[in-house]
């Protein structure tokens, strides 16, 4: 059994410790190949540790930090003064190989830049990419990227996320041949701004891509793509106007009165949907395996993005992406 080493930011998030670290433990007992290696105060997760059972505890490390970033601190300000915070060292434990991958739920403007900083886009890649795998109505999943990491893309940059998102649905989804869509404001060709139409050009004279035109939003959990990209404004947007929804459906869906057996099948229809299911956006086009939680996640979402860690370790997705750009380089233009 191959053993995976993930680094955990036990201080970000809106919870901290009071959530990552019984994620963690759960997380131990349910992958008996994985070792955790915690960042933050000791002080604030000893504690946490007083009744863990000693085997566990023999592949679980502490790793002291000085400070945390916090979640309404200024990326940039982040950035300069990030020596010895939680997020920092997690992301240098990857950088020296101490560990394959790490999540973190905390400041997302912060890991962004940080990440970038300290290991690097794969060559070919102008900037990482959030991806999430959402279900969809035909019981299958659709990778969707960018979700936030980058407000403006221009059309290489969303060809390149194309290519990591086939990556993806191929070797994570199991898809062969996915298909590719650009979310638009229309299905025509002659609709969009510059940058979709710029990389719908590209994206039709890459052949290692199966490009299939552009999707509306409202097709998001229709199935009728694999891959759907997006810059990260539009994405991040369309990602939370769809958990809000299913949040508001979902508590509506048990009144005190009514056809109980009904009610049963819906929930259990929109739990599906229920953000905590798919939590953990992995930052997609690095040099190493960076996992974002919500903010606001729970124990058992927080297990989810550690699990979305142990699946692109375990796929080797860094090195896919980096082999299929190798092979077949994008064009610019």
């Amino acid at each position: 059994m191959r053993h995976l080493t993930i680094a955990l930011d036990a201080m970000g998030g809106d919870f901290g410790p009071k959530v990552t670290i019984p994620a963690a433990l759960q997380a131990l007992n349910l992958y008996p190949q994985l070792n955790l290696l915690l960042i933050g105060n000791p002080e604030a997760i000893r504690p946490l540790l007083v009744k863990t059972d000693s085997i566990l505890l023999e592949r679980l490390v502490v790793i002291p930090a000085r400070s945390v970033i916090t979640n309404d601190a200024k990326p940039s300000q982040a950035i300069r003064a990030s020596r010895g915070t939680s997020m920092r060292i997690m992301l240098e434990l990857i950088k020296d190989n101490s560990a394959q991958a790490c999540v973190s739920a905390g400041n997302t403007g912060a890991l962004v830049g940080l990440a970038k900083f300290v290991l690097k886009p794969l060559k070919g890649i102008e900037r990482p990419a959030l991806m999430v795998i959402l279900p969809h109505q035909k019981s299958g999943k659709t990778v969707v990227l960018d979700l936030g990491a980058n407000v403006y893309c221009d059309g290489r940059m969303l060809t390149q996320f194309a290519l990591m998102g086939s990556v993806i649905a191929e070797h994570i989804v199991g898809i062969a041949n996915p298909r590719v869509a650009l979310l638009n404001i229309g299905e025509e060709e002659i609709k969009g701004i510059d940058p979709i139409q710029h990389a719908a050009s590209l994206l039709r004279n890459a052949p290692s891509i199966n490009y299939i035109g552009y999707l509306e939003a409202n097709e998001l959990l229709t199935g009728k793509t694999d891959v759907l990209v997006c810059d990260g404004f539009i994405g991040n947007i369309t990602l939370k106007t769809m958990e809000g929804v299913i949040r508001v459906i979902s508590s509506l869906l048990a009144p005190p009165e009514g056809d109980k057996k009904k009610q049963s099948w819906l929930i259990q229809q929109f739990n599906q949907l229920n953000p905590d299911q798919y939590n953990g956006a992995y930052l997609v086009g690095l040099r190493g395996t960076v996992i974002k939680s919500h903010g606001a996640a729970n124990q058992h979402a927080f297990i989810a993005a550690i699990k979305q860690a142990i699946q692109a370790m375990e796929r080797r997705i860094p090195e896919r992406i980096g082999a299929r750009l190798d092979a077949e380089p994008l064009k610019s233009d």
